[in-house]
């Protein structure tokens, strides 16, 4: 079982007796979390400060440029390095697709978005309402934007998310024994190919 820290207004003080009871993994780090906060003149910690602090917590970042732009995907690099960076995409339906408009949520009772910039978006513009991105397009932005080596931004999206959910003795990397689900793409990190289990399931 895995414990993680999704959005929340906690502190440093109340997220310490969570690392201590097995908490690992920071959801989305940024996203509808805390940050720094004043009671009564007094500066607290929130949840982005203490995620980035403790060594014992993994972060997610939504890599799309837009959630977290450049200097945020830099900082959180410069803190938690190479090894403790998962990337995800927390894609809605809209993703892949033309942009406009679409539906976040159920068919049926779910909220129509808008989908542009490369983001979903509530119709009064408020808030994004979730990811369009895909794992290419996080990869890319981690090059581009953060400046990170392609072995390193691969690594965020295979192999740190298999050890952290103790599965990298068969995922995560290409190597003997281990499942053979492999993505080929070109310099421009476009999809080309994609084997899951040997067996080729798409071509471009």
């Amino acid at each position: 079982m895995l414990l993680a820290l999704a959005h929340t207004d906690a502190i440093y003080e109340e997220i310490l007796p969570a690392v201590e009871h097995g908490y690992r993994l920071a959801t989305h780090l940024y996203s509808g979390m805390s940050g720094m906060t004043r009671r009564n003149a007094y500066r607290y910690a929130g949840a982005i400060e203490s995620c980035l602090l403790l060594d014992a917590i993994d972060v997610e970042i939504i890599a799309d440029g837009v959630h977290l732009p450049e200097p945020f995907l830099k900082l959180i690099h410069k803190i938690k390095g190479d090894d403790k960076i998962i990337l995800i995409t927390d894609a809605m339906r809209a993703a892949g697709m033309p942009e406009g408009k679409s539906i976040l949520g159920s068919l049926t009772g779910g909220i129509e978005v808008i989908v542009e910039d490369g983001v979903a978006k509530l119709p009064d513009y408020s808030s994004f309402a979730g990811s369009v991105a895909t794992a290419d397009r996080l990869i890319r932005t981690m090059i581009n934007m953060a400046g990170l080596d392609l072995i390193t931004a691969i690594k965020m999206m295979t192999l740190n998310p298999a050890r952290l959910l103790g599965c990298d003795d068969r995922m995560g990397a290409i190597d003997i024994g281990k499942d053979a689900d492999i993505v080929l793409f070109d310099q421009d990190i476009r999809v080309h190919y994609t084997f899951i289990s040997g067996k080729l399931c798409y071509k471009n």
